[in-house]
């Protein structure tokens, strides 16, 4: 009865969208008992392979055949829209100017919680020792630093980028920034791997660069210059002098 019944799914269809976008009867599908849905596909525009499903279903010992729900569906071929990513997911690095604002991450994995905030105040009103009080970074007062996750992935960004050893310029240089007199050593554990560059003729001036990383711009390094192809002699007519013309009078 519910299967029979394709003409009372779609009047139900046609009271929600115009007929013109309602395409041939495609079938139906048995749900459960006393519930069948019909399948019609559509015609409106930008949903190409969506179809359009009507569900039937009647009461106990009825023959009165009622509409359930109609709804606009993909099939296999349908054109869908991307998965739905939240802005903060989607973002990234080079979507980002410096006037932009980001978003706090409560949960981030590349920060931890540094030391108690309480002791910025003072070893007085905390009872803290001085040991206590060096863990807690002095000056700086952030909430969060840099956990072991977030130090791997900026240490190996870094070392994989231009500024690290696997470039045209470190290959062309003649000695590593680690014996160049610009480096600025960093801190922590980023000082047995990195540094910043410090000289403004170099292309990675105030960039960090790896110990290992190279340019033309080392300050201990020169440039040789190339040996000639012939000698240069003297030449025949002296520029420089000045050369005395007599005139012998004729008789």
């Amino acid at each position: 009865m519910l299967a029979a019944a394709k003409d009372v799914a779609k009047a139900a269809l046609l009271e929600v969208t115009p007929a013109s976008n309602v395409g041939r009867h495609a079938g139906f599908v048995y749900e459960g008992e006393r519930l069948v849905t019909h399948v019609f596909e559509c015609l409106k525009p930008g949903y190409r392979g969506w179809y359009w499903t009507v569900t039937l279903t009647r009461a106990v010992r009825k023959t009165h055949v009622t509409v359930n729900e109609v709804l606009l569906r993909p099939g296999q071929d349908a054109l869908l829209a991307p998965q739905w990513i939240p802005w903060a997911d989607r973002l990234r690095p080079e979507d980002v100017g410096p006037s932009d604002r980001l978003p706090y991450r409560q949960n981030d994995p590349n920060l931890t919680q540094n030391s108690d905030p309480a002791l910025m105040t003072s070893m007085e009103a905390t009872d803290s020792d001085a040991d206590a009080v060096q863990q807690w970074e002095p000056g700086l007062g952030r909430t969060r630093v840099l956990s072991e996750e977030g130090r791997s992935k900026a240490y190996r960004r870094w070392y994989r980028s231009d500024a690290g050893p696997r470039n045209q310029a470190t290959r062309d240089a003649e000695e590593h920034c680690s014996t160049c007199g610009y480096l600025v050593k960093m801190a922590g554990s980023a000082r047995q791997v990195f540094g910043a560059c410090a000289n403004e003729w170099s292309p990675f001036d105030g960039r960090v660069v790896s110990l290992d990383h190279g340019c033309g711009a080392h300050s201990e390094t020169d440039v040789h210059k190339a040996p000639s192809l012939w000698e240069h002699n003297p030449p025949v007519v002296d520029e420089l002098g000045v050369d005395y013309l007599t005139r012998t009078p004729q008789c």
